[in-house]
């Protein structure tokens, strides 16, 4: 069984981090920037009828879970370094039903003039 879909949402973009993640051995010694864009499956209708902040997640305190999941943990693909995150989101904040996290790399080990190499997971709750 799910959550249902509310369509509300918290957003982060372009949060920028410096990480060891990757598979090449270059990757692990220097290192290089990554980007994530987040959004966040809570249901709104309480903080924005109330305005009250005890009555919503944080997007500090989203962002905090955030950079704490993606230095915490070296890993070989950026595909895990994203579900990670996930796991940690789902752990720390209760309300947030779906998550949709994308996990961009612009230094990719890739002969490529301009762009980055990315992915993109979409995940919901499981409640058991």
């Amino acid at each position: 069984m799910t959550q249902a879909f509310t369509g509300d949402r918290i957003i982060l973009k372009d949060l920028g981090f410096y990480g060891y993640h990757g598979l090449m051995k270059e990757e692990k010694a220097l290192g290089q920037r990554f980007f994530i864009d987040l959004e966040c499956g809570v249901d709104l209708s309480a903080p924005a009828l109330t305005d009250s902040i005890g009555k919503t997640v944080s997007y500090a305190d989203i962002y905090d879970v955030v950079k704490q999941a993606f230095e915490g943990k070296r890993m070989h693909l950026i595909e895990a370094v994203a579900q990670n995150i996930v796991d940690a989101i789902f752990n720390a904040f209760q309300d947030v039903n779906w998550i949709i996290i994308r996990v961009r790399k612009p230094e990719a080990p890739i002969a490529m003039v301009r762009g980055e190499a990315a992915i993109e997971l979409h995940r919901q709750r499981k409640i058991s």
